[in-house]
């Protein structure tokens, strides 16, 4: 299924409709920030800097400032030298290097674990001044946070770490997804007609059993090196054009320079009141163990 600029309108407004009368669909979030980014040298992409803060804060906030209350829970797929805030899970496919389908194999195994319900839900964003954060915003869980046995949301909202301009993606694919009926999940589609499989709102339980399918149907048993499209070959897509090319990806310094120098303003408001470009609170409680990578660094 395909639609087009007005018909996506038409259904973010009836998603908006269909909110006041419905609860609003629930999804956790899944971020991808493995990979060995060759073509920026073998940096590590996660920490790489634009429009002054690292791509991994912007991806984070487009999962958290969702629709309808942003994603439930979030785990980014990251090895240890990426720093992630706390209240953000972090795992990573074994062997490592496996590759997207394998990473989204791990990161629903960490989503669904019993233990992701109790972590500390602390917001991202809050800074390390101490247990109460800045400026005395108080502890505790954060307001629409899962409470212990809630178990995994229904639908996923899963996202490459190098789509600095996600936020704006997002509330497509919600309202995509809402007016989807039995579809298995929501992608965007670029201006070439390419799908962007790494930008997509998809069922939980239809990707677990196409990961099923796709381990079973390999020579060795498991998902790694597997491509993406094989992954979501057997699930029914609501294909949403990207017409704003929020998609667009940063896999070269040249990308990361003309990104920066353009600034899209939206990058700026889409983040939480009061966020700034400062790094975020880490989960050793040590800071990052390099700094945040800029062109030339």
């Amino acid at each position: 299924m395909t639609g087009s600029g007005p018909e996506l309108a038409g259904a973010a407004a009836g998603a908006r409709g269909a909110d006041r009368e419905a609860a609003p669909l629930t999804y956790d979030a899944l971020v991808l920030a493995g990979g060995r980014a060759r073509r920026l040298g073998g940096v590590s992409k996660p920490d790489v800097v634009v429009s002054g803060r690292r791509l991994l804060a912007h991806v984070l906030d487009a999962a958290e400032a969702g629709p309808g209350g942003g994603a439930r829970r979030i785990v980014v797929v990251a090895p240890g030298s990426v720093a992630v805030p706390g209240g953000v899970l972090r795992t990573l496919e074994d062997p490592p290097d496996g590759g997207p389908v394998a990473g989204i194999a791990a990161g629903l195994a960490a989503l669904g674990r019993e233990d992701a319900a109790v972590r500390d839900a602390a917001p991202y964003g809050r800074d390390a001044a101490g247990p109460d954060g800045p400026a005395g915003l108080g502890g505790g869980a954060v307001p629409g946070a899962p409470e212990p046995g809630d178990g995994p949301a229904p639908w996923v909202l899963v996202l490459a770490c190098d789509i600095p301009r996600a936020a704006v993606a997002v509330p497509h694919l919600v309202a995509a997804c809402s007016g989807a009926g039995a579809a298995s999940g929501a992608l965007l589609v670029d201006a070439d007609g390419r799908d962007q499989p790494l930008v997509g709102l998809y069922r939980r339980t239809e990707l677990d059993r196409a990961l099923t399918v796709l381990a079973a149907g390999r020579d060795d048993g498991t998902v790694r090196g597997a491509p993406v499209r094989a992954l979501l070959a057997p699930l029914t897509l609501v294909r949403v054009p990207d017409d704003a090319s929020a998609a667009a990806d940063l896999d070269t310094w040249e990308d990361v320079r003309a990104f920066d120098a353009a600034r899209p303003p939206d990058v700026d408001v889409v983040a939480r009141p009061g966020a700034r470009p400062t790094p975020p609170r880490w989960d050793d409680g040590e800071g990052p163990p390099d700094p945040a990578v800029r062109p030339g660094g």
